[in-house]
């Protein structure tokens, strides 16, 4: 039984947290989650409030466990998202693509656990001094919108940086990467890419499909010529992309060919010319389960593999 400190922080039974993810972490795949004993989180993305709302109320109707909503910073309705979940009392916000600073005593103030997504052990710092109650070190080997360190050397480096609790995000998606994250001195993980090949995911099955055949090599980096980089699957979207980029398109024209490519991709199932987002976890996915036996799967094999571990180290499988 793997129980850590984070599973105390968030009433949990397990140390595992879904992604945020925008078009793909709605509710039922949440409340799926949750009730299998991880966290789960409502993705707000760009929606506006009353979105959110929705799917804060269906959570509630599916499972009595706790749950949080991920609010991206740069949102055109950022503020509004922040006073819905203050009025909710939400139990837990996990922030991306920026400084949640300001908006931690208000959310303090109604009980809500804060976990900022962080790239770097500068901003992991940041967010402790501000108040946040735990950071995910999220590596570039996650899919989306990604930084530059690998989770290998990210998360051993805010775990020296930060008192608080870390959890290890990015080319996470067994047990074996759920013991090698404890190893590093993360006190859980955050999980996307597995939980989007989930049965209660509610994305195009196409979409599912494609990170299903997608091997070892299967996803790319786009767009880092804009600053913003993004892995998505390999396709024809990503050689415009890599078109536009070597004939010196300008940061303008390179977006604006992104945009409303995920909601391609999640609602359309256009794998070709939409943005299939997901990590390098991507090849060693082979099927799509339901969200309870992907967390029971991660926390057998993480047992399996401790187990596997001590008989190494007593020399039991030397030859």
């Amino acid at each position: 039984m793997i129980r850590t400190k984070l599973c105390d922080l968030l009433n949990i039974q397990y140390p595992i947290i879904q992604g945020g993810m925008a078009w793909v972490a709605t509710a039922e795949l949440a409340a799926a989650v949750s009730n299998a004993g991880g966290l789960g989180i409502i993705g707000s993305g760009n929606a506006p409030a009353e979105v959110i709302r929705k799917e804060i109320k269906k959570i509630r109707s599916l499972t009595d466990k706790p749950y949080g909503v991920n609010i991206m910073l740069l949102s055109p309705f950022v503020e509004e998202i922040m006073d819905l979940v203050c009025e909710e009392e939400v139990p837990v916000i996990t922030t991306g693509a920026g400084n949640p600073g300001k908006y931690i005593p208000k959310l303090k103030e109604r009980g809500i656990k804060v976990l900022p997504v962080v790239p770097s052990v500068a901003l992991a710092r940041k967010m402790e001094q501000v108040g946040a109650d735990a950071v995910i070190a999220e590596g570039t080997e996650a899919g989306g919108h990604i930084g530059e360190l690998t989770t290998m050397v990210l998360v051993p480096q805010i775990v020296d940086a930060v008192k608080i609790p870390v959890i290890a995000a990015g080319g996470i998606g067994d047990g074996r990467g759920l013991l090698a994250a404890l190893s590093l001195g993360a006190q859980g993980i955050q999980l996307g890419t597995v939980f989007v090949c989930s049965v209660e995911c509610t994305v195009h099955e196409n979409y599912k499909n494609a990170i299903v055949k997608a091997g070892d090599r299967g996803t790319v980096v786009t767009g880092r010529a804009t600053g913003h980089p993004v892995r998505i699957i390999k396709n024809k979207l990503y050689r415009e992309f890599e078109k536009l980029e070597k004939s010196g398109a300008t940061v303008e024209d390179i977006e604006k060919l992104g945009i409303g490519r995920l909601r391609m991709a999640c609602v359309d199932g256009d794998t070709d010319m939409g943005s299939v987002m997901a990590g390098q976890i991507s090849g060693l996915i082979k099927e799509i389960k339901p969200a309870k036996e992907i967390i029971n799967s991660i926390i057998a094999q993480c047992d399996s593999t401790i187990d596997g571990l001590n008989n190494i180290v007593r020399g039991d499988n030397q030859k």
